[in-house]
């Protein structure tokens, strides 16, 4: 796959084994049977990571039991996804991708604008996958504030 191509809905999606914030690694394919909502970030502690982190954390009992797992990516490392998931009390999984591999080859990574400039990184996107691992859903350049919201109701969710 090369560098930036998108994802869209019917693409299977690129499996994993990534380490988490506890210590651990999440494997996408241990999670088939569930639908996955995998989202991408720049960076842990940043203002609008959070925001966006804290967002999914207030939304992940309903999420869970419409039959979504919750899986937030990032290339920071294990030790700042730990300090991160203890400070705002997340209870979903945080993988630090930490070569870019899985980000690029989900699209989430490369040039974007950064305050009018043009800089390489992480491109805040969602991606839902199905039970099966396919895309249903690839949402690029999506807003920190009000995304999770926006994502019930693009998947018609209460």
């Amino acid at each position: 796959m090369t560098e930036n191509a998108r994802l869209a809905p019917g693409d299977t999606a690129p499996d994993f084994t990534l380490p988490t914030a506890d210590g651990g690694t999440l494997a996408l394919s241990s999670l088939r049977g569930k639908k996955v909502i995998l989202y991408a970030y720049p960076a842990a502690m940043t203002p609008g990571c959070t925001t966006q982190a804290c967002d999914f954390r207030d939304s992940v009992a309903s999420l869970t039991a419409q039959g979504y797992a919750v899986v937030g990516i990032s290339p920071d490392a294990p030790a700042k996804l730990a300090k991160f998931t203890e400070r705002d009390a997340l209870t979903f999984p945080l993988v630090g991708d930490e070569d870019k591999a899985v980000l690029k080859a989900y699209g989430a990574y490369g040039e974007k604008k950064n305050y009018g400039k043009t800089v390489q990184g992480v491109i805040r996107s969602t991606f839902v996958i199905d039970e099966q691992g396919q895309i249903e859903h690839a949402f690029y350049n999506v807003k920190a504030t009000g995304h999770v919201a926006k994502l019930r109701r693009d998947l018609k969710l209460s």
